[in-house]
């Protein structure tokens, strides 16, 4: 028989109200004292708490004094009403649009609420006004990620990432059978180029690293709790990078004919650039970064319009990749 106070006879409804009452009345709170004032066991608090969370109450956890206690990111009383201008839920609902490239995910499902939640107190002429500027600014998704078949792990990285839970990671390439198991701290989500990123420190990297979303083949939240290093800034893991890949960087040159000079000067590529105008009206754009696949690609789009001056050994490469292309290009096309 539990010590302490008599079991209670109510519902779960009803034990979940006293809770959440506890839990606003006082810092923090132990799963044993939960458990003593409502006259249940241990195990029945653990699945009151989660049912909790999953209502979306912002609970969290902490260490004190060799105890985890439990507590609201703040009291729901002492939130003020939160009110948006006109101007301010244009730019949400613009935002919004952007995640499309996330449908069949926790996120764009969030998202989709959040303006539930915001249509359901605006006049049925600003919804629909709203609801046709999301429309009318929604990206250009050519090449874009599937990210739906990998939603549920998605969800699992985002609630990780909330309350700092460590993961195990199987990640490969979607073709290929084998993959690999990783221990990692998720430190946060990048978005770059239509795609997403995992950042986090892997253990058995001993090193921060980044997975794309799309090769997490499965995840599993352990039970280990982590801590963000306060010193880490995600931009820093970037700074020398032309895009995600981190690689030595290099120096390097590249001249723009004059029919495409502008689209290349009023943009920032990396954070090192310089531009120089040439009498001819082309333009030499230099920078100093990493990540030579992704500057070969990026190269390659402006065709005969993007020349490599420098360093020599990545001019070398962009020319045998165009005689290669002049091989293909110079005869009748051949069908299997």
């Amino acid at each position: 028989m539990q010590k302490g106070k008599p079991a209670k006879k109510y519902s779960q409804a009803g034990r979940l109200h006293d809770i959440i009452r506890l839990i606003e009345a006082r810092h923090g709170i132990t799963i044993e004292e939960l458990a003593e004032e409502g006259g249940v066991n241990r195990r029945t608090i653990h699945r009151d708490l989660n049912a909790i969370q999953e209502a979306g109450y912002p609970l969290v956890s902490d260490w004190v004094n060799g105890s985890k206690t439990y507590r609201f990111l703040t009291r729901f009383k002492d939130v003020p009403p939160i009110n948006f201008t006109l101007q301010e839920l244009m730019t949400l609902s613009f935002l919004r649009s952007q995640l499309d490239i996330l449908k069949g995910t926790s996120f764009h499902e969030d998202m989709d609420a959040i303006f539930h939640k915001v249509n359901s107190v605006l006049p049925p002429r600003y919804a629909a006004h709203m609801d046709r500027i999301a429309r009318v600014s929604l990206p250009l998704l050519q090449g874009a990620r599937d990210y739906s078949g990998v939603a549920e792990q998605l969800k699992t990285i985002r609630d990780a990432l909330l309350y700092q839970y460590r993961l195990t990671i199987t990640y490969g390439p979607p073709t290929k059978k084998s993959a690999e198991e990783y221990q990692v701290d998720p430190y946060t989500l990048i978005y770059n180029k239509g795609g997403l990123y995992l950042l986090g420190y892997a253990h058995n990297r001993r090193a921060i690293r980044t997975f794309a979303a799309e090769r997490i083949k499965k995840v599993q939240v352990t039970k280990e709790r982590f801590e963000m290093p306060e010193e880490f800034r995600p931009e820093d893991q970037f700074k020398s990078a032309f895009g995600m890949v981190e690689e030595t960087p290099m120096a390097v040159s590249i001249r723009f004919s004059p029919t495409i000079a502008h689209t290349i000067s009023d943009r920032i590529w990396h954070p090192t650039q310089t531009i120089r105008q040439e009498q001819d009206g082309s333009i030499v754009l230099s920078f100093t970064a990493g990540g030579r696949m992704e500057m070969i690609a990026w190269i390659l789009s402006y065709g005969r319009h993007a020349e490599v001056l420098e360093p020599s050994d990545l001019r070398e490469e962009l020319k045998a990749i165009a005689m290669e292309m002049t091989g293909i290009y110079g005869c009748s096309p051949s069908y299997p």
